[in-house]
């Protein structure tokens, strides 16, 4: 084991070698969250400082700039088909879609009248659906008046997983969890992957052709006697499961094995594939941000203008 890879698995090596440097890019910030590639440069949420944060990489180095501010404490951030921001907003509990001209959109706020609970990840298939996990924080967000939430605020009876369909119609497809977290789905988007947070555990479901789940089934226990839990995820073209948890960045094979983990210095909160070919995998960790050169690109973030 390097400082930063612990292997467990002969397979690890080849998608991670054992060379590959891990590198911290940008540092002093509140607690990041949601890395989104956009382009040539990486947006992610600084939630304490309800901030969006626009990293980039140039060769005189890196550029750091707010993106928005307020971003009603940004979690998970994606786009959809169309390039435009969709991000998970925990002050006002609801997700967005900033538009072209920068007005806001809000995709999702009430089922049957009842506020959800707090958005915290987004992913967008090929097919423009969209699907957000909806834990309830009690005592960690705060509202816009300065108040935590508390758990009298919750008014859904469930945590869960929400879709968003193309006609803007919002479905409850999976209300079972504990603390519903990362999403990510495989190379076919066949399967939608969920972890969930309380129960250490990432979740398989396959995806029906209405966008309806089904077939709910255990793929991998997150645990070790380490900090951290089960959080941001993403997947690489060959269906490896990179998922944020205990101690590390867990490294799963598609059949569920875990071949080893990424361990950057500090707790990681999130991941997300970036760089011209989708070979570097960024890390949200705590006040910092790391990236590591992987020898598996990662899926793309679905644009039907690239």
């Amino acid at each position: 084991m390097t400082s930063h890879l612990e292997i467990r698995s002969p397979g690890f090596a080849r998608l991670v070698s054992e060379s590959a440097p891990l590198e911290r890019v940008a540092s002093g910030f509140g607690f990041t969250e949601g890395p989104l590639w956009r382009g040539d440069h990486l947006l992610f949420s600084d939630i304490p400082n309800s901030r969006i944060v626009r990293w980039q990489p140039l060769p005189e180095g890196p550029q750091v700039r707010t993106f928005r501010v307020p971003s009603n404490l940004s979690n998970g951030l994606t786009l959809d088909l169309d390039g435009r921001l969709l991000s998970c907003e925990g002050a006002l509990r609801r997700l967005t879609r900033t538009e072209i001209d920068g007005r806001i959109t809000v995709l999702a706020e009430r089922f049957e009248g009842k506020r959800v609970n707090s958005p915290n990840d987004v992913v967008v298939s090929t097919r423009g659906v969209v699907y957000f996990s909806d834990p309830f924080w009690a005592n960690i967000f705060v509202n816009p008046y300065g108040r935590r939430v508390q758990p009298e605020d919750q008014e859904l009876a469930f945590s869960g997983v929400f879709r968003v369909d193309p006609d803007g119609s919002l479905h409850v497809v999976a209300d079972d969890f504990e603390r519903p977290n990362g999403l990510a789905f495989s190379p076919d988007e066949s399967v939608l992957y969920v972890d969930d947070t309380r129960r250490f555990h990432i979740r398989a479901f396959d995806v029906r052709a209405d966008g309806s789940l089904a077939n709910s089934r255990i793929f991998a226990e997150i645990r070790a006697d380490e900090a951290g839990v089960p959080d941001g995820m993403k997947v690489d073209r060959e269906g490896n499961v990179y998922c944020t948890g205990p101690g590390g960045v867990w490294v799963i094979a598609p059949s569920g094995e875990i071949l080893g983990r990424i361990r950057p210095p500090e707790v990681p909160a999130n991941v997300a594939w970036g760089g011209a070919d989708w070979s570097t995998l960024y890390i949200t960790a705590r006040t910092s941000l790391y990236r590591i050169p992987v020898n598996v690109p990662g899926i793309p973030v679905p644009n039907r203008t690239r």
